[in-house]
């Protein structure tokens, strides 16, 4: 017979890892209809928020390489969901908007968001919903700010 250990409790780190992936995974069950993948929608959900970025710009947002951005935006493009202008003082740059008829397919997302986020919280109450919230936007602040010093200048710094 083997003696089971006690298993610790899990970090905040692996939880929010594990909360994030179930969250786009119910969300890609929910858009599946929707004719655009999960990363397509993020593009335009970033649009909508930061309209006329560039797509080197986009990319850090959404923490991928750029040649993806670029790929994800050819085919909103084809489909007539987003588009590239030219900026207006340098030819080399290329900003990115929504189209028109983004706008629907963008309502939609909004509420496939809304049926997740219900389901992720469930029977929480408002008050530890707005807790967490809060708690975690503190700590991307927190973690913002860190990312700005170097590790090792900040090891010298608390040394």
């Amino acid at each position: 017979m083997t003696s089971r250990t006690k298993q610790p409790p899990p970090t905040v780190g692996f939880l929010l890892h594990d909360v994030a992936r179930l969250l786009r995974k119910r969300f890609e069950q929910h858009a599946r209809d929707s004719g655009l993948t999960r990363s397509q929608w993020q593009v335009l959900a970033y649009l909508d928020q930061n309209a006329g970025i560039q797509q080197g710009a986009l990319a850090e947002l959404m923490d991928v390489e750029p040649i993806t951005v670029g790929r994800l935006l050819d085919k909103l493009e084809s489909c007539g969901l987003a588009e590239r202008r030219s900026h207006a003082t340098d030819r080399r740059i290329w900003q990115l908007y929504l189209t028109e008829k983004a706008r629907p397919k963008l309502r939609e997302l909004l509420a496939l968001g809304e049926i997740t986020r219900a389901e992720a919280f469930g029977d929480i109450p408002q008050a530890e919903r707005d807790q967490l919230l809060a708690t975690l936007g503190q700590m991307k602040a927190n973690l913002t700010a860190a990312c700005q010093v170097p590790v090792a200048e900040r090891q010298v710094q608390n040394g």
